[in-house]
């Protein structure tokens, strides 16, 4: 298929027949992944760079693995090893590393609008690996394609998001996302971390975790951020912990074959029991797993669509 989108910045600008090729494209190149030597050679010559000026272990490392299993030469920076710790400006920063001429650019950023911002201004494909509270669009594609690969068809399913939504970019793209896909969204969590415009949101929002998991057929756990907590939106963790931790006793209200998912990293004991996070309903591993297989899926896309526009 061609791929006619230069950039990736948020999952709005994907169709659902798009999201749908992406997960045909991460299943084949799943298949590379459990081979015995997982390495090809579709984007050798080509380059990428990961500028991470926030931290990461799985969206960082999957995207270097996606890029060596594809034979691409990748170049990870991060804000510490960057001249923005010198003053320089984030516009500065790209229009250096586009002179070297990289096919891609990864960026994490605590900015929102921070990936459109240098999209804008530069000619290789930019890939949004998280910005601010904003999009986290390769976290929703890779949650989305682990539920294909568990369901097929997702129409009709329902999921629910619980926890820290307020402050979650995670969380926005997983419900944009889910909806194209034909998914009824729920949301549960304390009211202070809700965002205000919530009520706008095409989704259900409970305060009750013993409701909002009635029937579900996943349960999607958030990162309590623990460094917003001196913001005093909570009184303290147990209390959290007790009310909208997820244990047993709220998956025995859920579907029989719920699944139990969460981005990372996780926060036993706080948001999810170490029990659940472990057990056969669990799909954090797999998560984890496809992250690599859509990465590797938009990093061909995105990385080959002049030539693809040209044949």
């Amino acid at each position: 298929m061609k791929w006619l989108h230069k950039d990736l910045l948020d999952v709005t600008q994907l169709s659902k027949s798009e999201a749908m090729s992406l997960f045909d494209t991460a299943a084949h190149f799943q298949e590379i992944n459990q081979r015995p030597v997982k390495k090809v050679p579709t984007l050798k010559g080509r380059s990428v760079v990961l500028f991470f000026a926030e931290p990461s272990t799985r969206t960082k490392v999957s995207f270097d693995v996606a890029a060596k299993r594809l034979s691409a030469d990748s170049f990870s920076l991060s804000k510490s090893m960057s001249s923005l710790t010198k003053g320089e400006t984030l516009k500065d920063t790209v229009l250096t590393l586009q002179a070297m001429a990289p096919d891609c650019i990864v960026l994490r950023h605590w900015s929102s609008g921070a990936s459109k911002f240098i999209a804008d201004r530069l000619d290789c494909a930019v890939i949004n690996a998280g910005d601010g509270r904003h999009a986290h669009p390769t976290q929703a594609l890779l949650d989305s394609f682990t539920m294909f690969q568990e369901w097929g068809d997702l129409t009709g399913k329902t999921v629910l998001i619980l926890g820290d939504i307020k402050h979650s970019r995670v969380a926005r793209s997983n419900v944009i996302l889910l909806n194209k896909l034909g998914v009824n969204v729920r949301m549960c969590a304390p009211r202070t971390l809700l965002p205000h415009t919530v009520r706008s949101w095409p989704c259900e929002v409970y305060s009750d975790l013993s409701e909002a998991v009635k029937g579900v057929n996943a349960v999607m756990c958030l990162r309590l951020q623990l460094e917003r907590q001196k913001d005093g939106l909570l009184p303290n963790l147990r209390e959290y912990a007790q009310t909208f931790g997820l244990s047993q006793r709220h998956i025995d209200l859920a579907d029989k074959d719920v699944r139990i998912m969460h981005p990372g990293p996780m926060n036993r004991g706080v948001e999810i029991s170490s029990d659940l996070a472990d057990s056969a309903q669990s799909l954090v591993l797999d998560q984890v797993a496809n992250g690599v297989s859509m990465r590797m899926a938009l990093l061909f896309l995105y990385m080959t669509r002049k030539g693809m526009e040209e044949e």
